[in-house]
């Protein structure tokens, strides 16, 4: 299957909503449908650092989608990218896609003047691992999360 790579339009939503689903299936989370509908309007209007891009089909249909946040970062007078969606349907995995996609929203940090590229992927993404190991180098870093939605107690 060939494919073109190109930014998330306003009028994908109906095409994307499939695929950020399925992608968050895949991880087992969900989000409010408030978030999906904001996440997707500031990934086609490029707001807030975000900007997204789409795999194409020879038929003009997206089979993978990949999302960057450039952001700045106390380690660089550059900013940084943080690649931090990146999913292709089955249908279309192996075809070089997800190379593509991650290529795309390289070039395009490149572009903004970003410094680094980075992201995470849980440790039995195993086939998706194959690849980020000839596109970068995997650091030792362990990452934590802490919810701030709740108060947390104050250590002592």
């Amino acid at each position: 299957m060939s494919f073109a790579v190109r930014p998330i339009a306003a009028g994908d939503f109906a095409e994307w909503i499939p695929l950020w689903t399925a992608y968050l299936g895949f991880y087992r989370e969900t989000v409010d449908d408030q978030v999906t509908k904001r996440t997707f309007e500031r990934l086609s209007r490029r707001e807030d650092g975000l900007f997204g891009f789409g795999a194409e089909s020879p038929d003009g249909t997206l089979v993978g989608i990949a999302h960057g946040i450039l952001h700045p970062s106390t380690w660089s007078t550059s900013p940084a990218c943080y690649l931090e969606d990146l999913f292709v349907a089955p249908i279309a995995r192996g075809t070089g896609a997800a190379r593509a996609l991650i290529e795309s929203v390289a070039g395009e940090a490149r572009q903004r003047g970003a410094a680094k590229l980075y992201w995470h992927t849980q440790e039995f993404n195993g086939p998706a691992r194959s690849l980020y190991d000839q596109l970068a180098t995997r650091v030792s870093y362990v990452v934590y999360e802490r919810s701030l939605a709740t108060a947390q107690p104050a250590h002592r």
